[in-house]
C-alpha cells in the first residue's frame, strides 16, 4: 500500500468577483484533483482550533495528524528543529522576518523577496550588533530567519503569554498597535527597533535600492517557542512517511516525526517554484516510504500578495506537475490511496490566513464514492464527512 498526500498550502478561499464569483480552486483548470474527487470522498476539516493563531504551524500539525491543543508549542522552534538547531529544556526559538516598514506601516512582510544569500549577510550584521553568547541571528531561507535564545545568565522573561502577530497579517497596515506584548515583550521591541539602525546603511540595501527593490528595514519577531516532542509518524500510524518542501516549517515538522525530508532541486518556497521537479522527486520516493507528502507554498504566498490570477495558476501547475502524474504513479503500482488537503484558507481579499473548514478530497483502495464531481470549498461543503477536529482526517484517510 502506497500513500500520497499533496498540501497546496492556503489553497482555501472566497468567492471573488474578479474570478467570476468562483474561488480560485473553482476557477482553476485541475482535471486530476477532480478526478480524485469522483473517484472518492470529497468533504471539509478544520485544522487550527479557535483558540490558536490561524498559522501554518498550527494547521500543517493537525493535517499529519497531530492535536494541536496538545502538541503546539509555536513556530520558531519547529524551524529550529529544520536547520538542525538544538534547544535546552530553557531555550526559546524566535522568528525573524525582514521586512519593509515605511512610515510606520509594514509595506512588505519578505523585504521584496530577499534572497538567501543577502538575508545572511544582513543577519550576520545583525549578529555583531545586537547578539552575544545568549542571543544568536540564525540565516535561514530569504526573508525566513531566527533568532535562538539561550537560557545561561538570566533568560528575557518569555511565557506562553507573551503574544506576537505574524508580519504577514499586517501587509499595508500601522504597526503601532501590533508590536509583541507580555513578558518578555520589552526584549523583542528593542531588538526591533534597534535593527533600523543596524540595516539601514548596510551595502546590502543599498545594492537593493540602486536595483529598484525594496530594501530590508527591520527585523519582525514573532512565534516564538520552545522545543516540542512529537510521537514518530511511525509508530503513531504504522507507516513510514516522507517530505518534500522548500519551507522550514514543514522540514522541523518532519524531521520531528520521523520522516526524512527530500531537497528538490529548484524548489523554492514561491510561485517560481520547479512544480514538475517535485512531482518527479515524489514519484522517485515511492520507492524508499510508504508515504510521500508534498508541500507547496507557492498557493499561500500568491494569497498573502493578493494575487487571485497568479493562485489560479499555481493550483494548474500543482495539478498538472505533481498530483496528476502522482496518481498516475500510483495506480500503476497497485493499491494505493492520495489525498489533497490545504492547511488553512488564506482568502486573497484579506492577504493573510484564517480559522475555518478548508476541503480534502482522497481516493483509492477501499474507498467508496460519494458522488461528488469537482474538488473545491463548494463539493466540499455540500457533501462528504466534516472533521471539526482535523487531526483525525489523518487516521480516516490512512485506514487506521
Amino acid at each position: 500500500m502506497k500513500y500520497a498526500i499533496v498540501i497546496p498550502d492556503g489553497c482555501a478561499d472566497e468567492r471573488l468577483e474578479e474570478l467570476g464569483g468562483k474561488t480560485p480552486l473553482q476557477a482553476a483548470d485541475t482535471p486530476a484533483m477532480d478526478a480524485i474527487a469522483r473517484a472518492g470522498v470529497v468533504g471539509a476539516a478544520n485544522h487550527v482550533p479557535s483558540h490558536l493563531p490561524a498559522g501554518s504551524d498550527v494547521a500543517n500539525l493537525s493535517l499529519l495528524g497531530y492535536d494541536p491543543d496538545a502538541h503546539y508549542t509555536g513556530r520558531a522552534p519547529l524551524e529550529a528543529v529544520a536547520q538542525g538547531i538544538a534547544l535546552g529544556a530553557d531555550d526559546w526559538a524566535v522568528r525573524c522576518n525582514l521586512v519593509t516598514i515605511e512610515d510606520q506601516v509594514l509595506r512588505d512582510f519578505t523585504a521584496g523577496h530577499i534572497s538567501t544569500a543577502e538575508a545572511h549577510e544582513l543577519l550576520a550584521a545583525l549578529q555583531e550588533s545586537l547578539g552575544d553568547e545568549h542571543c544568536r541571528f540564525v540565516g535561514g531561507v530569504s526573508y525566513r530567519n531566527l533568532v535562538i535564545v539561550r537560557d545561561t545568565a538570566g533568560p528575557p522573561p518569555f511565557s506562553r503569554d507573551t503574544r506576537t502577530v505574524p508580519p504577514h497579517d499586517l501587509t499595508d497596515q500601522p504597526i503601532d498597535d501590533a508590536y509583541p506584548r507580555g513578558p518578555g515583550s520589552h526584549w523583542l521591541l528593542d531588538r526591533m527597533e534597534r535593527s533600523a539602525s543596524v540595516l539601514a546603511d548596510h551595502p546590502v540595501n543599498a545594492a537593493r535600492r540602486d536595483r529598484g527593490l525594496r530594501p530590508a528595514t527591520h527585523v519582525w519577531l514573532w512565534g516564538l517557542g520552545k522545543a516540542p516532542a512529537l510521537e514518530p509518524f511511525a509508530d503513531r500510524f504504522g507507516v513510514r512517511g516522507a517530505m518534500i518542501t522548500a519551507v522550514d516549517l514543514l522540514r522541523g515538522l518532519a524531521t520531528l516525526i520521523g520522516w526524512p525530508c527530500i531537497e528538490v532541486p529548484g524548489a523554492t518556497g514561491y510561485t517560481d517554484t520547479d512544480y514538475a521537479a517535485k512531482g518527479r522527486y515524489a514519484i522517485d520516493a515511492l520507492d524508499m516510504a510508504d508515504l510521500v507528502c508534498v508541500h507547496v507554498e507557492a498557493t499561500d504566498e500568491a494569497s498573502h500578495e493578493g494575487d487571485a490570477p497568479a493562485k489560479v495558476r499555481a493550483l494548474e501547475q500543482i495539478d498538472r506537475h505533481i498530483v496528476g502524474p502522482l496518481l498516475d504513479a500510483l495506480r500503476r503500482r497497485g493499491d494505493y490511496r492520495i489525498l489533497v488537503s490545504p492547511d488553512h484558507p488564506t482568502p486573497v481579499r484579506i492577504k493573510t490566513h484564517s480559522h475555518g473548514l478548508v476541503p480534502f478530497a482522497y481516493c483509492g483502495m477501499g474507498v467508496q464514492a460519494d458522488g461528488a464531481t469537482s474538488y473545491d470549498e463548494g463539493a466540499a461543503e455540500a457533501s462528504g464527512p466534516r472533521f471539526d477536529r482535523g487531526f483525525e482526517l489523518m487516521r480516516t484517510f490512512l485506514h487506521r
